[in-house]
């Protein structure tokens, strides 16, 4: 056997510096995402849903009529507990989706670390994710979305990093224990478990056929030497029994170890996640529409004075999301022509948890779908400011022009603001926006 070999070297980063660093950008995430954040001091938009979920969890017991059974518990459960801690209030309700929408910004970092291998690209993806609008919005309403994205970032993250190894399997392993806790929240997160799966089913296909390029090199996104030790054992337990076993730890709070009521819980979870909705609601929107931010959700839109309203609306920052789709054809281009790892794994990451609402016989859908893809396409941003010779300015130039874009869009972002009738004419650029 040929003797192993990682990729090729990169520069070596300072674990310390790149902790402190991720410290860093998670405090300043939190501080930033916390302003205002508790208006309304109302309920809005599905938050209808899951604060009561939350709030039924901290009765001493259960009863028998379970709210919200067709999710996954954790994310209640991370609202419940914050309930407990900050009280039945606006703040206890919505905290947690700001730790981990913090938390998300934080992962976009560390998979832009293991992507680039250097720390301003890291940190430009970061700030491009936190600037693209949807994760700003989805960190500050009581829903399920960001965690499970907080959770599969994380994965992803680990497994980008277990990607370069020779020995994969600690991180590949951490990768499939926060799947499961992302599922743990809503079954979307099984979409990059998935793309986990297919790459390296793949990849150990190929090596079993022989498969090898004429003109091989380290930074193929295959190679023939690639993980000489991840066994199928191991496969089977970082990506089917860790993300099984840390999904189902989630039920015993709820269903005991009752292994009939387990079943019966993912039955009804299965039963409606996959049964073809009713089409009709304001807001819904197709899967192939979601990428060109045609149908926006509108959270919340109150008059609170002469010519005031408050609203809030998922729509996406078109700087970056617009960007992003010219960027992925590089992508794809790249990898079919250098077959580069890098922009492999942002191809893969950022189609899995997208093209998979495509198979779905659900006709009801909506932009919020498409956050996971959406906020790992700031990698493909970065990919592609940061290939050949580009001026290092030009990245920070376009992380500039997002934040620009991300201010002019706060007022129809952030509640408290408040905004004109003018401002939100203004700010509708399309009747579909209305």
């Amino acid at each position: 056997m040929k003797p192993v070999r990682e990729l090729p070297a990169v520069p070596a980063i300072s674990a310390a510096r790149s902790g402190l660093i991720a410290v860093v950008i998670f405090v300043v995430a939190n501080f930033a995402l916390l302003a205002g954040v508790t208006t309304p001091e109302k309920f809005y938009f599905d938050e209808v849903h899951y604060v009561p979920a939350a709030r039924q969890m901290l009765e001493p017991v259960m009863p028998n009529t379970m709210l919200n059974p067709m999710h996954p518990p954790l994310a209640k459960q991370l609202i419940a507990l914050s309930i407990r801690t900050f009280g039945d209030v606006p703040l206890g309700w919505r905290y947690p989706s700001v730790l981990f929408g913090s938390l998300a910004v934080v992962a976009i970092y560390l998979c832009g670390l293991a992507l680039f291998a250097a720390q301003g690209p890291a940190i430009a993806a970061g700030l491009l994710a936190f600037f693209n609008q949807m994760l700003f919005v989805q960190s500050r309403i009581a829903m399920l979305d960001v965690f499970a994205l907080a959770f599969g970032v994380l994965a992803i993250a680990a497994f980008m990093h277990g990607f370069r190894k020779a020995r994969p399997h600690l991180l590949f392993a951490l990768a499939g224990l926060a799947f499961g806790l992302s599922v743990a929240c809503k079954w979307s997160g099984l979409f990059a478990l998935a793309v986990c799966i297919v790459i390296v089913a793949v990849i150990r296909l190929m090596q079993r056929w022989r498969t090898q390029f004429a003109d091989g090199n380290p930074s193929d996104w295959y190679r023939p030497d690639l993980w000489p030790d991840f066994r199928v054992t191991h496969f089977a337990a970082c990506f089917v029994v860790i993300p099984a076993v840390s999904y189902l730890a989630t039920f015993v709070p709820l269903y005991g170890l009752s292994l009939p009521d387990l079943l019966e819980a993912q039955r009804r979870i299965f039963g409606d996640n996959t049964t073809t909705a009713i089409a009709g609601h304001t807001y819904m929107s197709s899967w192939p529409s979601w990428p060109f931010l045609t149908r926006p959700v509108w959270y919340l839109f109150d008059k609170i004075a002469d010519d005031r309203i408050a609203a809030v609306v998922f729509l996406g920052n078109p700087v970056v999301l617009w960007t992003a789709l010219p960027a992925l054809a590089v992508c794809l281009r790249d990898w079919i022509a250098t077959r580069r790892a890098d922009a492999f794994l942002i191809l893969s990451f950022y189609s899995g948890p997208y093209l998979a609402w495509a198979l779905l016989p659900r006709t009801l859908g909506f932009l919020y779908y498409y956050l996971p893809a959406a906020t790992l396409a700031s990698l493909a941003v970065v990919y592609v400011l940061r290939r050949g010779n580009a001026p290092r300015w030009l990245l920070w130039a376009f992380v500039g022009l997002a934040c620009a874009g991300f201010a002019a869009m706060l007022p129809i972002s952030a509640a408290f603001l408040g905004t004109s009738m003018e401002t939100f004419v203004r700010l509708m650029l399309f009747q579909s926006w209305i």
